[in-house]
């Protein structure tokens, strides 16, 4: 699998899994400038007049201007990008859950291919069974080699009710597959839940928007509405991340108040924060403190947070935040390890930068940077202790290093035959070994990933949480 040369936003609009910080500072506001390179800078002005001069067919300034700003950002790491008119209009757009397109989040990988990273929950690509690492060839009639990001991603935006073709490589497959795509407004409804047998409850959170953390407030109500709760899953695989503040919400629904939700350092002072579980960090305006209408139940129920290699950013800080304060157990897979924090900053004719700014860190003083959530038991997706591969931050090229990467990827596995003893938490850099089917789920279910279905009997890794919550063993892998 090929390194990436770029990262983009999602096609047609989605803002970003990797986005965990929408602050919009503008340039002009600051107070110092650095000292420009004029020899370098004269280089630049060199090589711009040769190809204005010289080039076999004429280009346009901005053209040449704007490609220069993208790649000086798409160098830099994975989730630094220059956002034109539209893109930065979908970004914008799509912190409020609401955008236009086909629901992939995608990038270009070194051979020139739009490549797939994720796509989003009950969306025309989800539906239509794209899937993550599928390389995107073709639209319509038009090879995708040659093509920019941003020109690939323009394509595959349209009118609602209007389709596209995309011709696809995927591993294993020796044919090429054809998929035709009816392009919808996409509305994502970031927060499910579910009450299930015995008093259990099932939250799902898919993404971190505005009103993300509300919702999960509102969830916890209905939930509790049938009487209360024996256990809860929070489940945040899948879930590509988002704002900020929403992470800091949803943690705080969770944890007794003003604990220490995350913190963020970076070179500059206004990079250097720390986020509580107070209304002051995760109210954004002069709105309502939603917490008020939590609960009290919620923040005491006994907790399994499941997570897997699509969990990364915002759904990492819930976490590693849940994690390291002991307030729940972190179960499934290690998470995508994208532990950098990204500011907005405007530029001329409604454009924008995305910048990495700063790292952030767990309660603990952890950073995921390239290395992700270690579960507390790990628990692979199928009961023959396999999961699909999947794409992480350590896989994508130009990634920021961990500043503690020396000890990094040690964490040793020990078995797990049954569940820890709850006075006793497990030792987060030692998690337990993958563990097996739950005894509901059927043998010839074995091989088969999650089923799309909201807590669905079939979900090997939920029913293992279940198992956890209610004091059961967990059974050992089964062997093909």
């Amino acid at each position: 699998m090929g390194k990436w040369k770029q990262t983009g936003l999602v096609c047609a609009g989605l803002i970003g899994g990797i986005l965990i910080s929408l602050q919009f500072s503008a340039m002009a506001e600051k107070d110092t400038r650095a000292r420009l390179p004029v020899e370098e800078l004269r280089t630049f002005a060199e090589v711009f007049n040769a190809i204005k001069q010289g080039y076999v067919e004429p280009v346009e300034d901005k053209k040449l201007i704007t490609h220069a700003i993208s790649g000086m950002l798409s160098n830099l790491d994975p989730h630094s990008a220059y956002l034109d008119a539209d893109a930065f209009k979908d970004l914008q757009v799509g912190t409020q859950g609401e955008f236009g397109g086909l629901g992939i989040e995608v990038g270009m990988d070194d051979a020139g291919l739009v490549k797939v990273i994720s796509p989003i929950e009950d969306t025309p690509a989800d539906r239509a069974g794209i899937k993550s690492g599928d390389l995107i060839f073709k639209l319509d009639d038009t090879l995708v080699k040659g093509l920019s990001l941003s020109d690939a991603v323009k394509r595959m935006r349209g009118k609602p009710k209007t389709q596209i073709k995309l011709s696809i490589l995927r591993k294993g497959e020796a044919k090429p597959i054809e998929v035709t795509l009816t392009r919808e407004i996409i509305k994502v409804q970031s927060v499910k839940s579910k009450r299930l047998e015995d008093g259990y409850g099932y939250l799902r959170v898919t993404s971190f928007q505005e009103n993300t953390a509300q919702s999960v407030v509102k969830h916890l109500g209905d939930l509790y509405k049938g009487g209360p709760l024996r256990g809860l899953v929070l489940d945040l695989r899948n879930d590509p991340g988002g704002l900020l503040n929403a992470a800091v919400g949803v943690s705080a629904a969770f944890l007794p108040p003003r604990v220490l939700v995350t913190s963020t350092d970076g070179r500059t002072p206004d990079a250097k924060h720390q986020y509580f579980a107070a209304p002051e960090d995760y109210l954004r305006g002069n709105r309502d403190d939603y917490i008020k209408a939590l609960p009290a139940a919620a923040r005491d129920v006994p907790m399994v947070v499941l997570i897997n290699a699509g969990s990364a950013s915002a759904s990492e800080i819930v976490a590693g935040a849940l994690q390291d304060h002991k307030r729940a157990t972190v179960m499934g897979t290690t998470s995508f390890g994208k532990g950098s924090v990204q500011t907005i900053l405007p530029l001329p004719g409604n454009t924008a930068i995305k910048l990495t700014t700063a790292r952030y860190y767990t309660p603990s003083g952890r950073s995921i940077q390239a290395k992700g959530i270690v579960p507390d038991i790990v628990v692979e997706e199928t009961a023959n202790g396999t999961s699909a591969a999947r794409l992480r931050e350590a896989d994508l090229e130009h990634h920021l290093s961990n500043p503690n990467e020396k000890d990094a990827g040690k964490e040793a596995t020990k078995p797990q035959s049954k569940a820890p003893d709850k006075d006793k938490p497990a030792d987060k850099d030692k998690p337990a070994a993958p563990q097996g089917k739950a005894p509901a789920s059927g043998s010839e279910d074995a091989d088969e990933p999650p089923s799309r279905e909201l807590a669905s009997k079939k979900d090997h890794q939920l029913n293992q949480a279940l198992n956890h919550l209610k004091g059961l063993s967990l059974t050992e892998p089964k062997q093909p």
